[in-house]
C-alpha cells in the first residue's frame, strides 16, 4: 500500500515514454526517497524489491504487455526471488532500475534486475514470476502466443534452475505444514 501513489504515477508516465519489445531491457532513473529508506538513510532491503516492482511494471507497460494482461485478466505474481547487496542507495541518491527478462522455464518467467548509481551496480535481484489467469497459472505457450517469441540467444543461467529448485514449496493445493518447535 506504501507504493500505490508512486506505482499509479509510475504507470502513467511509463505509458509515455519510448515503446519497447518484452524482450528488450528498461531503465527507470529514480531517487531514494524518504518513504525508501530506514534509520541509517539508505535503502531498506526489503523496498528494494518494491522498487524492482516498478522496473517490472516499466518494462511492461512500455511493451504493451501490462495493457493486454489487463484485458486477458492476467495478473503477475513473484514465485520466488534473491537479491545481494554491494553498496547501499543513500536518501536523495540518483540510481536507474534496470531490467530484463532473461529466460523461461516450464513454471516461470526469468527477470534479472539491477540497481546502478554512479554506473555501478549496488544490487542485483533475480525474480521467478507467473501470470495468473482466472482459470489458473498461464503456460509458456499461450504467453508466446500473445507476447512473441523470446529471442533466440535468451537462455536461462543453469545455476537458476537449482536455486528455484531448492528454494520451492508445495504448490498451494498440497499441504505445508509448519513444523518449527514441535
Amino acid at each position: 500500500m506504501h507504493l500505490l501513489i508512486r506505482t499509479l504515477l509510475h504507470l502513467l508516465r511509463s505509458g509515455r515514454r519510448s515503446p519497447l519489445s518484452i524482450w528488450d531491457a528498461s531503465s527507470w532513473h529514480t531517487r531514494a526517497w524518504p518513504t525508501d529508506v530506514d534509520m541509517a538513510l539508505h535503502v531498506n532491503n526489503g523496498m528494494y524489491f518494491s522498487l524492482m516492482d516498478l522496473g517490472r511494471f516499466d518494462l511492461m507497460k512500455r511493451s504493451g504487455i501490462w495493457t493486454r494482461m489487463r484485458e486477458l485478466k492476467w495478473s503477475p505474481v513473484v514465485a520466488a526471488e534473491t537479491i545481494a547487496f554491494r553498496k547501499s542507495v543513500k536518501l536523495w541518491q540518483r540510481y536507474t532500475v534496470e531490467s530484463r527478462i532473461i529466460g523461461l522455464d516450464a513454471k516461470a518467467i526469468y527477470f534479472e534486475q539491477c540497481m546502478v548509481a554512479e554506473g555501478e551496480i549496488h544490487a542485483r535481484a533475480y525474480i521467478a514470476t507467473r501470470l495468473l489467469s482466472p482459470d489458473g497459472p498461464v503456460s509458456n505457450e499461450r504467453i508466446i502466443e500473445e507476447f512473441g517469441e523470446p529471442p533466440a540467444a535468451l537462455e536461462l543461467p543453469g545455476w537458476l534452475h537449482g536455486w528455484r529448485e531448492n528454494n520451492a514449496l508445495p504448490g498451494s493445493r498440497r499441504p505445508a505444514p509448519h513444523l518449527w518447535g514441535r
